[in-house]
């Protein structure tokens, strides 16, 4: 289930990213341009998609690629707690709290899937460490 969970997951992330990269052409097509948003919309949504592939990649050898999913899970974490701050702050939009619905349980399934599927801590994971070799070596 958590393999299904990641690689599909993975797969919407997709679009996310292609629609950043739309951001950016409707920017660069804006009458008058806009100005300092091309390059970083278009940087951001290459990242987006390399996420989104490394998502379906490790869903396919969870237990040694947790770490992809596991870090996935703590930047779609980071960014719930941004909206947390960032919207009673005046420094976004009331509608970004849709993020805590739909990243913030994909971000705790992600970090405790990677946990169990490895039986690593979280410390560990952080480290990128899964299985044996998180393990202290025995005397």
């Amino acid at each position: 289930m958590l393999k299904k969970f990641v690689y599909w997951t993975g797969m919407s992330d997709f679009l996310v990213g292609l629609g950043t990269w739309g951001g950016a052409v409707g920017v660069a097509i804006n009458e008058p341009g806009v100005q300092g948003k091309f390059v970083p919309l278009i940087t951001l949504g290459t990242f987006l998609l390399m996420a989104a592939a490394l998502l379906m990649w490790s869903s396919h050898d969870m237990k040694t690629r947790a770490p992809v999913f596991f870090w996935q899970g703590l930047v779609r974490l980071s960014a719930i707690s941004a909206v947390v701050y960032a919207v009673p702050h005046g420094l976004s939009m009331t509608w970004e709290y849709g993020l805590l619905a739909i990243d913030g349980p994909i971000g705790l399934v992600y970090v405790i899937g990677a946990m169990k599927v490895t039986g690593a801590s979280f410390v560990d994971l952080l480290q990128c460490k899964t299985g044996a070799e998180s393990s202290p070596a025995a005397p």
